[in-house]
């Protein structure tokens, strides 16, 4: 597996990770704990070495997984988790919080769930608009110092944010969607990551799965999977969305690989700084999406993309709008 490096301290992972949460949380019910830990352990095996949580998803669940999964190799893998949740099991109501000393005491709840002595890569999950941003980022700093965090990173998080929390601590890598279906951060948040020198870390590389060519206006989406509620996962929007799936299918098919690896291969081939986290629960699914990385798109390919895309809109929002106040702040 090739590496890649997030950030300005040269944070080295796989140039593709591993996203855990639909293991535990949000795409319905969760696997086995057996089968989580044999495919994040056949992850590794193949090469992986970046492996994203939180403490939202389960809650607290994947963490204990990643944990237990990754104990026996700790030290030859990085982990992100994330902070910013208030977390209340018995309603199941979440809503923000990034005081610092909620942070400290998530730090230290996430280093026993995860079975470590410190944490890889910690994100701010949403930002908090009641905490300023350099108090988030002065309470990771301390927590770097005292030894319990490597890297600190933000998820969702607009230009500005970005720019001020740099200010404070460095920011080692950004988490964000981005695929062929949504690729809003190019215009403002490409250029302020360029110019800062901070890693990308794009989550739903493959449209949540839509853009493997999985889904259509037919499947049937059960109340408790997180689509169920995205107005891009509504029949009609997934009826009208076909098109784009055609589209990449033929382009696909031309280069002998599947709609999934010509996805994170295209999301591979914007930057160098890029990594995405693609999760499944799924082995053959984990090699295919692994295959992506010895993908290479010339930049002829590259335009023949951007032109076929073109000619498609996408339709529905990518969330219902009270999740999309916590976006792009």
């Amino acid at each position: 597996m090739q590496k890649r490096r997030l950030g300005p301290d040269n944070l080295e992972v796989s140039a593709i990770g591993l996203g855990c949460m639909g293991l535990s949380h949000a795409y319905g019910r969760p696997v086995e704990k057996r089968q989580g830990i044999a495919l994040i352990r056949a992850a590794v095996d193949k090469g992986v070495t970046f492996f994203d949580t939180a403490e939202v998803y389960g809650p607290y669940t994947n963490e204990e997984l990643v944990g237990e999964a990754l104990a026996p190799v700790r030290d030859r893998v990085v982990i992100a988790t994330k902070f910013g949740f208030i977390i209340d099991p018995a309603t199941e109501q979440r809503g923000l919080d990034s005081r610092p000393e909620h942070i400290r005491e998530v730090a230290d709840a996430c280093l026993g769930r995860l079975q470590t002595d410190r944490i890889d890569l910690f994100y701010q999950h949403r930002v908090d608009p009641r905490v300023p941003i350099e108090d988030v980022a002065g309470t990771v700093k301390d927590l770097i110092r005292a030894g319990k965090v490597k890297h600190f990173g933000l998820s969702e998080a607009g230009a500005d944010t970005i720019r001020r929390a740099h200010a404070v601590q460095p920011v080692a890598a950004l988490q964000s969607e981005y695929s062929l279906w949504w690729r809003e951060p190019e215009a403002e948040l490409f250029p302020t990551l360029a110019e800062l020198g901070i890693g990308f870390v794009p989550f739903s590389p493959l449209g949540r799965g839509f853009l493997t060519g999985a889904i259509d206006e037919h499947t049937k989406i059960d109340s408790t999977d997180f689509r169920h509620d995205l107005p891009r996962f509504s029949p009609e929007a997934r009826k009208a969305n076909q098109a784009l799936i055609e589209l990449i299918g033929r382009l696909a098919q031309s280069k002998g690989i599947t709609r999934a690896q010509l996805a994170l291969a295209w999301v591979l081939a914007q930057k160098p700084w890029i990594v995405p986290i693609p999760g499944t629960t799924k082995l053959h699914r984990l090699e295919e999406n692994l295959g992506a990385a010895d993908i290479e798109l010339s930049v002829e390919d590259l335009r023949e993309i951007d032109r076929t895309l073109s000619e498609v809109k996408v339709q529905g929002a990518r969330y219902p709008e009270r999740l999309q106040k916590l976006a792009g702040k």
